[in-house]
């Protein structure tokens, strides 16, 4: 860890131990819920049973929508995987924070040393952290070399076991998972119940049960290339081979979820724990996946993109059965975290998020940045865009031409009402392009203006 991290990490627990009427730590010492954030990997807005799916079996995450809350719209921060992560534990939009784009193969972006993640965050007042699953915060080449962002390093985990992005060869015996800086080699079984049991080997054999723990658990499924256990395939008989093949690979993720769940209601913690669950993006229809009718995909910044399965479940906290339609997103569970612990935001840089636990009680966000999103890979005609309250605007590459939609009653993004209204339309543009700007003077932008399409200030791209 730099000495920047370290003096800036110093700094907060500093704040966070000044003596006021006694200890600050040792009043929140006893309150303190566990974390855990599960996410699933290219999994649609429609893609099981909770959401619709008339087809998918997903009797763990019907458990938590019956224990918790079932966010209608909620979303990720990018219509791609490893921006949507890095937003997650940093509660920043991915331009800001460094990683504007996916990281498959070669490319200098990653997660900036100058970030803080929510896990250092809670380790400073005592957190123990582990990460299991997937990582994809930095490009294959980076992965293992401490001057990048290893989970261990950057991501604040005490315990991983990660890999740098896809389980390989396949969900079946993936060979690539690295424990603590340490390759693991080929391991048998199938990736998302091999994650819950390292996730579960760290709950019951590994962590000090008189502390309270941060647990991530970034599952594989339903991400290219697929495999299912044929237990999960098999309950799908009369379905082509893709849709038994994807339908089972959902219904694995939730197995390998369910015993998650089943281990914290073993070791008696269920009850002091907020487990979040969403996905990092949209669906791939070719591999079977579905978007319960949004209008797009994954790599859109249409609703069928980023729109995506957000589920939250805290005895106690949370109404059981709840079912909200205020939007979130990603970046929100940073604030969430920190407003929960009473560790306040960095002051030092902007946080998109806000702040859930409003909506855990019934009332509604008040945001003071809007939510945004840039997808690299966008098609050039939906490339940004934009929600305030109801209204949503999806903006091209170029920031010259705008669509306008209530996406509220217009979930499916049909009615382009830009035309029809022009105040509200040029209201919502001269917002997007501040945000935009303020944006590009924050983030890394010598990164991306190497890509083909180059962001500029101002509202513009060259090419």
């Amino acid at each position: 860890m730099s000495p920047q991290k370290l003096l800036q990490l110093a700094g907060v627990l500093a704040a966070l131990l000044a003596p006021s009427n006694g200890s600050r730590a040792e009043t929140l010492r006893d309150s303190r819920p566990n974390i855990v954030v599960v996410v699933a990997d290219d999994m649609g807005w429609g893609d099981c049973a909770t959401y619709g799916h008339e087809i998918i079996q997903s009797p763990n995450l019907d458990k938590l929508a019956a224990e918790g809350v079932k966010f209608t719209q909620g979303y990720s921060a990018c219509g791609v995987c490893s921006p949507s992560r890095s937003a997650i534990l940093t509660g920043r939009t991915p331009y800001r924070n460094g990683v504007y784009r996916h990281l498959s193969g070669i490319h200098e972006a990653h997660l900036r040393a100058s970030e803080i993640t929510y896990p250092q965050l809670l380790k400073t007042i005592g957190y123990q952290t582990c990460h299991v699953g997937k990582w994809h915060l930095l490009s294959r080449q980076q992965f293992g070399n401490p001057e990048y962002p290893q989970p261990g390093q950057q991501g604040g985990y005490d315990y991983w076991m990660a890999t740098q992005n896809n389980a390989e060869p396949s969900h079946k015996n993936p060979n690539n998972f690295i424990r603590n800086g340490e390759a693991v080699g080929e391991t048998v079984g199938y990736s998302a119940p091999l994650v819950a049991d390292e996730a579960i080997h760290w709950l019951a054999d590994v962590r000090d049960a008189s502390k309270p723990f941060v647990l991530s658990a970034w599952f594989h499924e339903p991400h290219k290339p697929i495999a299912t256990d044929r237990k999960f395939s098999a309950l799908y008989p009369g379905q082509s081979e893709r849709d038994s093949t994807y339908f089972g690979n959902i219904t694995q993720l939730d197995f390998a979820l369910g015993k998650i769940i089943e281990t914290l209601e073993a070791q008696g913690v269920a009850d002091n724990t907020l487990l979040i669950f969403t996905s990092d993006n949209g669906p791939v229809p070719s591999s079977g996946g579905s978007t319960g009718g949004l209008r797009g995909n994954k790599r859109n910044d249409y609703e069928g993109g980023i729109r995506v399965p957000f589920l939250a479940r805290w005895p106690g906290h949370i109404q059981a059965g709840t079912v909200s339609d205020t939007p979130v997103i990603g970046t929100d569970i940073f604030s969430t975290v920190l407003d929960i612990v009473g560790i306040p935001l960095p002051k030092d840089r902007a946080i998109d998020g806000a702040s859930m636990l409003p909506v855990f009680a019934g009332n509604t966000i008040e945001r003071k940045i809007p939510m945004f999103w840039r997808t690299h890979v966008s098609p050039p005609g939906d490339r940004v865009a934009m929600r305030i309250g109801n209204w949503k605007m999806v903006a091209n590459d170029t920031l010259s031409a705008f669509q306008l939609f209530d996406a509220q009653k217009d979930w499916q993004e049909k009615d382009n009402l830009a035309a029809k209204m022009p105040a509200k339309t040029a209201e919502m543009k001269a917002i997007l392009l501040q945000t935009w700007n303020d944006i590009v003077e924050e983030g890394p932008n010598e990164w991306w203006e190497a890509e083909t399409q180059k962001p500029a200030r101002g509202g513009t791209l060259s090419y």
